[in-house]
């Protein structure tokens, strides 16, 4: 398992270095510029602010010394907000938004994992009609949908939980935007777990315990969900994705003062080293969800240890 997590670990610094190149060169080629918008704004001024960022020298230069900062932990200052640091504005808005993502994934985990090993026991025409039509409602509609709705419902009809806003200490302004990123997320973790059970159910050696007088609670939980569980932990990867960039979405919809909105409106003001800060630790984050995914597959299945 260690040799396991070192050879994932290793993987990270090249895929990262990948990203950071790769966004580097979009946001640099793109269009436009940091100072295009300034209203009034002459060409030898515009020249001065640039040799005053380094955006004068050659891209080359541009990228190694960007590197080189980012060796230091410095993102460098922001373009367009200019009181504050790249690395200032991360840290306002990353623990909402980290707080919104990690709560997500853990209700759908505590959700949509039980409901699909009930789903997968009680198996019928009716249960299978209900959660194959939930799921794909759920999975079809935009987290720009689901959102409002429950604002709709259960903020303004029902006024039981605020529909927009944040206040610090208050865990009932999280629970909409929560339930946003988690309802499609749990509902693919319940049809992904009913359908790798009932797989697994169906095997050789699932039967061989049944007739040697096994109980059908121990046969679940000592045989049979272990390996049924390997697919829902190999999803998990492209399911922290999802809840990364849904976060950005729902961010809007509730009025959360996430660090979402820095990305957005870095790509819109050209704001580089802003656009490069949120797009390092975003990508960071989901490689390092991807690498506990594959922990989790390593521990459900020995096998992929040697792989």
């Amino acid at each position: 398992m260690l040799k396991l997590a070192l050879r994932r670990i290793a993987a990270l610094i090249p895929t990262l270095l990948v990203i950071i190149t790769l966004s580097f060169a979009i946001i640099r080629l793109a269009p436009g510029g940091p100072f295009d918008t300034e209203q009034g704004v002459s060409p030898a001024v515009r020249a001065n602010l640039e040799r005053l960022y380094g955006l004068d020298a050659p891209l080359p230069l541009q990228y190694l010394r960007y590197l080189r900062a980012l060796v230091h932990g410095d993102f460098g200052p922001s373009l367009r907000q200019r009181d504050f640091s790249v690395g200032e504005l991360i840290r306002q808005g990353l623990p909402l938004s980290a707080t919104l993502g990690l709560c997500a994934i853990l209700v759908a985990l505590i959700s949509g994992i039980p409901a699909g090993v009930a789903a997968a026991l009680r198996r019928g025409p009716v249960a299978d009609l209900g959660i194959a039509a939930t799921g794909a409602v759920a999975v079809a509609l935009p987290s720009f949908v689901i959102g409002p709705v429950l604002a709709l419902i259960f903020g303004i009809y029902l006024r039981w939980l605020p529909v927009a806003g944040w206040q610090p200490g208050a865990p009932r302004y999280l629970v909409l935007p929560v339930a946003t990123l988690a309802l499609p997320l749990a509902l693919a973790l319940a049809r992904l777990t009913r359908a790798s059970l009932l797989e697994v159910l169906r095997t050789p050696y699932i039967r061989s315990a049944r007739a040697r007088g096994l109980g059908e609670r121990r046969v679940l939980w000592r045989h049979a969900l272990r390996p049924a569980l390997l697919p829902v932990a190999s999803y998990l990867g492209p399911a922290a994705a999802f809840v990364i960039t849904g976060s950005l979405v729902v961010e809007a919809v509730f009025g959360l003062p996430g660090s979402g909105r820095y990305l957005v409106q870095g790509a819109i003001d050209r704001d580089y080293p802003l656009v490069m800060g949120m797009v390092i630790v975003y990508g960071a984050l989901t490689l390092l969800l991807n690498l506990l995914a594959d922990l989790a597959c390593g521990w459900l299945d020995p096998g992929t240890r040697h792989e």
